[in-house]
């Protein structure tokens, strides 16, 4: 499971990889357009009354007879907020879903960043809070292992509003499903970019979610809320259902390309490996 070392042996690996990325810095590398006390020099500005006189550059001083101060880049730490889907339609997508959750946390972790996980559902709660370093790796695999699905429609929209509510900093929110939310997810994407987060998509589905296996008279029920529906199936359902998901991902895709929010797809079958490299490599998230 998650918490197996042969399991933690990999998410380093990829790790490894992040800091190659990442240019090698064992901390966190967040450019700030703020500028500040830092050790990165930005630019000069007329020394004014209340100003740190300690900023102040005698070497501009000793040649112009002008009282100049240095600014400076602040760095900042990242939050990284990742919100994973546990609703009853991730069931066979669910380990692969955590063990993405994992590796992306893991790195976060690494990097020093500050960390916290949230499931979404019908309402959002708590995995893990805010935490930060490498000494609450295992805290954050064991909450992610113990983690299991719940019943009900995954209500995105408002569990956006309620994570605003209780996280107003700003930080890189990465939503973890396969975004077949019955109220939809626009509005939930805009309320995130609104309130000025760095946001990206990771959308799992797999073949169960793209096509139709069945046919002839069948009861379907629904995973999330058990209702349940006599229907007959055929040929020409079965093109419908599949017509319509691919629709609904490509509004995904223009959704996010309008907002300026990352998206990566996935199946289940590659290795969740291959998809964080891909990631990392294209720069989409750590960018």
């Amino acid at each position: 499971m998650l918490t197996d070392p042969e399991f933690i042996r990999r998410l380093d690996s990829l790790y490894l990889l992040a800091r190659k990325v990442l240019g090698g810095t064992l901390q966190a590398d967040r450019k700030s357009t703020r500028k500040g006390t830092g050790i990165t020099f930005a630019d000069y500005s007329e020394y004014y009354y209340g100003a740190d006189f300690r900023a102040i550059d005698w070497r501009v001083y000793a040649r112009f007879e002008s009282l100049m101060i240095k600014l400076f880049e602040l760095e900042e730490d990242a939050t990284i907020y990742l919100l994973v889907d546990c609703s009853r339609s991730m069931e066979s997508k669910f380990l692969y879903t955590r063990q993405l959750a994992a590796a992306l946390g893991y790195i976060a972790l690494n990097c020093l960043d500050r960390l916290a996980v949230y499931q979404i559902g019908e309402t959002l709660q708590p995995l893990l809070n805010v935490c930060r370093g490498r000494g609450k790796v295992l805290e954050l695999l064991r909450s992610l292992e113990n983690a299991e699905t719940i019943a009900g429609d995954t209500q995105f929209n408002s569990c956006c509003r309620l994570f605003q509510a209780r996280r107003s900093r700003r930080g890189v929110v990465v939503v973890l499903s396969d975004f077949l939310f019955p109220d939809g997810f626009d509005e939930g994407l805009k309320f995130l970019r609104f309130n000025r987060h760095d946001v990206y998509c990771l959308q799992i589905q797999n073949e169960d979610d793209t096509r139709c296996m069945w046919k002839g008279d069948v009861e379907l029920a629904c995973v999330e809320t058990d209702a349940r529906q006599r229907v007959t199936i055929s040929p020409r359902e079965v093109r419908l259902y599949e017509q319509a998901v691919v629709e609904w991902n490509e509004n995904l895709r223009q959704a996010c390309a309008r907002q300026g929010i990352g998206l990566a797809s996935t199946s289940t079958e590659p290795s969740f490996e291959s998809v964080i490299q891909d990631i990392l490599r294209r720069g989409g998230l750590v960018a």
